[in-house]
């Protein structure tokens, strides 16, 4: 069965972005591309709210074609464009993007079929919504948290404060040379995700 992976930059402080969606805090280095690279070259999906689609639907698949860009940034850019994009908008107002598919909402049943479906894993950027509702319905099988060296007092929190807590297994911490840290996570009694 497919894993569903999120894969979240974050603040020491738990924010994903400044207020107004500020992410001039990100310290991109070498460990870190060659991350995302290997979580996308293992992937089958990308599961998006709408608003990320769109985000990425303006900017990877142009970036993919831009001979300007450096390699590494291209190669990734080209495996984006690639893999099945599924967005979840109740509008169905979508950005354009080949081998999008759509669903109205997280239903967990629909969550449960698309982890069953062969291929890599299903990978989550950005998408707080999405997140938080994957989330209440035990649906995520690891969070891979990116924490960088910095607090920002006030932006936008990974998860909401309306739901318990919930208990994380550590799997894995690697530190990046520019005071990122990696760390890998798995959920605890994730019942709906069993087979």
């Amino acid at each position: 069965m497919r894993k569903i992976v999120v894969s979240m930059w974050t603040t020491l402080d738990g924010f994903v972005a400044g207020p107004d969606d500020e992410m001039d805090w990100l310290l991109v280095d070498d460990q870190l591309q060659k991350y995302e690279r290997e979580l996308v070259d293992h992937a089958g999906s990308l599961l998006l709210g709408r608003v990320t689609h769109a985000d990425f639907a303006g900017y990877w698949p142009a970036a993919a074609q831009n001979p300007d860009e450096p390699d590494d940034v291209r190669g990734y850019a080209q495996r984006i464009d690639a893999l099945e994009k599924i967005v979840v908008s109740a509008s169905g107002n979508t950005a354009t993007w080949k081998n999008t598919r759509r669903l109205t909402h997280v239903d967990p049943d629909e969550i449960i079929e698309l982890k069953r479906e062969p291929g890599g894993d299903i990978v989550v950027y950005g998408s707080l919504t999405v997140i938080q509702s994957l989330a209440d319905h035990r649906l995520i099988d690891e969070i891979h948290l990116l924490v960088h060296p910095l607090y920002l007092r006030h932006g936008k929190a990974l998860f909401n404060s309306e739901q318990p807590p919930a208990r994380l297994r550590l799997m894995s911490a690697e530190p990046f040379a520019s005071g990122v840290v990696l760390m890998k996570y798995q959920p605890i009694n994730n019942i709906r995700t069993t087979s």
